[in-house]
């Protein structure tokens, strides 16, 4: 029988990391607000060591965890006097459209590497955004977060694609405009997937220091197919699309 594969799995030590691991996010919901909590209770897990394994196994992110790189906060207002379409520009006028924060995240003192790692991701997950397409909104964030799993097999992110899957079965939750609200979900993170997989590798990149190059120069660069259409990109929202048009 082919289910027999689940037994070399369900082993007596494979299902105390579950239920270990599960204790760790025990009482915090799976939404945006508590997000930074899900990343608090992983930050000293095995789960996290991993992480920091495959963040060192690349060799310019090993540098820039080595060096604990913070480089400047982003500030839209700077941002949108970059040339027109380059990265830092296009991330500005979105999240300015948005009226997003780019400080958003909850702040952390860094005394480790899990720290840093942690801090690192909460500030250049917007710019993951922009770079892959994947929209600012419940249909995307998935695809987002994957591409983040994908490469450094980070923690919270792999809970939240995992748990939320999950909710949504259980609730039957749907969409508007998704038939099957499920199968788009696992969709979206699947392709989240293979675009981390394609890509090279995000973490080491010091966006701080070259946000004035051209979006599609960057994507070029690191191997990034974005979408660009479908209920999952950013492209398919007439507020950003309208934020980046041209008034030549």
């Amino acid at each position: 029988m082919s289910f027999r594969y689940i037994d070399t799995l369900a082993t007596p030590e494979n299902v105390n990391k579950l239920l270990a691991l599960v204790d760790r996010v025990a009482g915090v919901a799976i939404e945006t607000n508590n997000v930074f909590d899900i990343e608090d209770a992983l930050k000293d897990s095995p789960q996290m060591q991993q992480c920091l394994e495959r963040v060192s196994q690349d060799p310019a992110s090993a540098q820039l965890l080595e060096e604990r790189y913070m480089g400047k906060e982003f500030d839209l207002e700077e941002l949108l006097k970059l040339p027109r379409n380059s990265l830092g520009w296009t991330y500005a006028s979105l999240l300015k459209a948005m009226n997003y924060d780019p400080q958003f995240y909850r702040l952390r003192e860094i005394q480790s590497d899990s720290d840093y790692v942690t801090h690192r991701v909460r500030k250049t997950h917007d710019l993951h955004h922009v770079l892959t397409g994947f929209s600012f909104d419940d249909y995307g964030e998935l695809g987002v977060i994957s591409v983040t799993v994908s490469q450094i097999n980070y923690p919270a992110f792999i809970v939240i694609d995992l748990i939320s899957a999950l909710l949504i079965y259980l609730s039957g939750k749907q969409k508007e405009g998704i038939d099957n609200y499920l199968g788009y979900s696992f969709d979206v993170a699947s392709l989240g997937i293979q675009i981390g997989r394609q890509a090279q590798p995000l973490f080491g990149v010091k966006w701080e220091e070259a946000l004035d190059r051209p979006l599609e120069e960057w994507r070029s660069e690191l191997g990034i197919v974005p979408v660009t259409s479908g209920q999952w990109s950013w492209y398919s929202r007439p507020l950003l699309q309208q934020a980046i048009a041209s008034t030549e």
